[in-house]
């Protein structure tokens, strides 16, 4: 059963306490930052106090008078966040600060369904919290690998997730974990991972591109996701690069996505592997080739392998290079499985990107690997769920 959780009761709190996820302030710099009377700031400050979202932290260094006190996050918050991909559950704990506390990953098939893969995720928090580390949730983020409107914390016709259709994951997992919950795509959460503890700290506006079974984009505008009308902003794998191409998954032909996903550059290793010695090696070895199987022969220096991975940078810098000449971001990052594949890939986007984008939009533009790998996706759905949390009430 859902147990009451505090929640701010106001704006003024709610804004306190994103900036204290930041890290610990003394009163006189927060009441600077909050634009807010002594008076109001104490007010406020003691309230959040007495609900334990908040707790005093000693004296801060003097600034030249009286020293004023330090107010933190309340050691006891914790937020659990669940990353569901295409064959893998990664879920963490963290505290109020989103510092990773314990962080478990394992193997799944999201076409198993939503009640055995929800069902894993949950019973990993529960080994999470056998280590204890929380004694209550105070919010639950989750990221799945497709659509889902953010409105109704449900899927949407995922092409990767037969059974998923409009199935009420918010719901089911805010009464498993007893805390408020909420849903984004895998994609959204990753950007937002990247905003609160990777490259894109310092960057208001910026891309995040996804590589692995499937593509999708996050879209960062003035520091927020943006999600567009029903939430389906991003979705990039499915536009088409090529009439005649390949089957999607989504049923149509020639997508991004049916060309270099996860699970089409495996198609396509296994096409050449009789032309290359590792990846043919590799296929008699285990019967299947992956794009892990693809990043080995490409660092071995295999043509075959590299030339793949040249055609899929390729194809993902020409979707993309339209991306920056019409949103004019200030960072692009490469993240995902396939993006693994490294700097052969990056290279190959980059001189797409740099010669087909108008010079206006790439003259500043740096072309970047995330550098939080699995990380990103869990601490943004921890962050996905704080803004929740930390939000005034409606």
């Amino acid at each position: 059963m859902k147990r009451t959780i505090a929640r701010p009761e106001n704006a003024y709190q709610a804004a306190l306490l994103r900036l204290l996820r930041e890290r610990a302030r003394s009163r006189a710099e927060l009441g600077d930052v909050a634009a807010l009377s002594r008076s109001r700031l104490n007010l406020e400050l003691d309230r959040l106090i007495e609900l334990r979202l908040a707790e005093q932290a000693g004296l801060a260094a003097s600034r030249g008078g009286r020293r004023s006190g330090l107010v933190r996050l309340s050691a006891d918050l914790r937020f659990a966040g669940i990353d569901i991909g295409a064959t893998s559950i990664d879920a963490v704990v963290t505290n109020g600060e989103l510092e990773i506390l314990g962080h478990l990953s394992e193997r799944c098939d999201v076409r198993d369904g939503p009640v055995a893969v929800l069902d894993q995720a949950m019973e990993m928090i529960t080994k999470l919290g056998e280590q204890d580390l929380f004694t209550q949730l105070y919010g639950a983020g989750i990221g799945l690998p497709g659509p889902v409107s953010f409105r109704e914390g449900v899927p949407v016709a995922p092409p990767i997730m037969p059974g998923w259709d409009r199935y009420p994951v918010r719901e089911a997992v805010g009464q498993a974990l007893g805390c408020p919950a909420v849903v984004d795509n895998d994609v959204n959460i990753m950007a937002l991972g990247e905003l609160h503890a990777g490259l894109a700290r310092q960057v208001d506006d910026f891309l995040l591109v996804k590589i692995g079974t499937g593509i999708g984009c996050g879209i960062v505008v003035d520091g927020k996701i943006y999600r567009g009308v029903s939430g389906s902003a991003g979705d990039i794998g499915h536009i088409r690069v090529d009439d005649q191409g390949p089957v999607c998954a989504c049923g149509n032909v020639g997508c991004l996505e049916a060309y270099f996903g996860g699970t089409a550059l495996a198609r396509e290793a296994t096409a050449i592997a009789g032309r290359s010695a590792y990846l043919g090696r590799r296929l008699d070895q285990t019967g299947t080739l992956t794009a892990e199987d693809v990043a080995s022969a490409a660092e071995m220096g295999d043509a075959e392998a590299v030339r793949l991975i040249r055609d899929g940078g390729r194809r993902v810098g020409t979707v993309l290079a339209g991306l920056v000449s019409f949103f004019n971001p200030g960072l692009v990052i490469i993240a995902g499985g396939v993006a693994q594949l490294g700097h052969v890939l990056l290279a190959e986007i980059r001189s797409v990107v740099y010669r087909r984008s108008l010079p206006l939009a790439t003259g500043n533009l740096p072309i970047v690997l995330s550098e939080l790998g699995p990380d990103a996706g869990v601490v943004g759905a921890a962050r996905l769920s704080s803004d929740h949390v930390f939000s005034a009430p409606r």
